[in-house]
């Protein structure tokens, strides 16, 4: 399912630029590292933000059965 999503969130920029035309055929690694920086930081950010939703909701469920 994440895979989905990920490929769905996929943009490529179409740079018409004469450095991109001259290395048409080869990798830019550079740009894969950063693709993949800014990917590891968008799912680290979900994945606190899922923890704290469920922390919050095991405390509340705590603090309602204690009461």
């Amino acid at each position: 399912m994440s895979a989905e999503l990920k490929f769905k969130e996929h943009n490529i920029p179409e740079d018409n630029s004469s450095d991109n035309s001259v290395n048409k055929g080869r990798v830019n690694v550079t740009n894969l590292v950063s693709r993949l920086n800014n990917e590891k930081k968008k799912e680290r950010n979900s994945n606190i933000a899922l923890s704290v939703a469920a922390v919050s909701a095991v405390t509340v469920f705590g603090i309602i059965l204690s009461l």
